[in-house]
């Protein structure tokens, strides 16, 4: 689940002409590290339908002495709106002892969100919420993908419409500075930004969530970091390879 939690000076944002062109086929592999242990595998996918919509896909597994100790293999994926707002979601969830379907549909007429969690072992349902939402809102996947279409400098924010299901919350994006970037896929010349998602916005867990995108107009995540408290540590995801 930490994994998955793994995805603004104020500035006020209009999602249609903020809009900028993705790739219509996009795939992302990353390395996971965790307290300088290899610790998994990441793969995004980035797909354009023939509906006038995208699709998001997550696979996220534990390796090596990692697995032993807490296996994980989850699948996500979404479905967002031509302006990026999300329509629907599911997690198939397998961390630990546990195995967990989550399913999450997002009503951008009525304004509402429906989330329902089943224990897939038990057969029984976990967490069922209903919320109200913006008309448009971004999951905490697809967000990464609309943060790509944001020409934010540093020094600059913005304040997007996020929600998980269970919450909807305005967070504070923000641009901090120009960084060079090494990861298994090269050296890049990146933005590094922060993510306010945490400490009771969307998670009260208390962490820090950076993403540094290249400098260019590919606007590419080569690394994603989420640093936590000290007894849990930091798990960082390198870009391996572009697809």
């Amino acid at each position: 689940m930490l994994l998955r939690r793994l995805w603004l000076v104020l500035v006020p944002i209009s999602l249609a002409s903020q809009q900028a062109t993705l790739p219509s086929r996009e795939t992302l592999l990353y390395n996971i590290e965790w307290r300088l242990f290899n610790a998994g595998k990441a793969k995004i996918q980035w797909i354009q339908e023939p509906r006038d919509g995208y699709q998001v896909n997550l696979h996220l597994e534990s390796t090596g002495f990692v697995s032993k100790l807490f296996k994980v293999d989850d699948d996500y994926s979404g479905n967002l709106n031509a302006g990026l707002c999300s329509e629907s979601l599911q997690m198939t969830t397998h961390e630990g002892n546990r195995e967990r379907e989550t399913r999450i549909t997002f009503d951008a007429a009525a304004k509402h969100a429906s989330y329902l969690e089943r224990d897939r072992l038990k057969n029984s349902v976990v967490s069922q919420h209903e919320i109200d939402i913006p008309s448009c809102v971004h999951d905490v996947v697809g967000g990464f993908f609309f943060l790509r279409t944001l020409n934010l400098e540093p020094g600059q924010s913005a304040t997007v419409p996020v929600s998980d299901g269970k919450k909807s919350v305005m967070a504070k994006v923000e641009a901090q500075a120009k960084e060079d970037v090494k990861t298994p896929a090269g050296t890049f010349h990146t933005i590094r930004y922060e993510a306010y998602l945490f400490d009771n916005v969307l998670y009260r867990r208390s962490a820090h969530l950076n993403l540094w995108l290249t400098d260019d107009r590919r606007r590419l995540p080569v690394e994603i970091r989420v640093r936590m408290t000290f007894t849990i540590g930091t798990i960082t995801l390198l870009l391996e390879k572009q697809e």
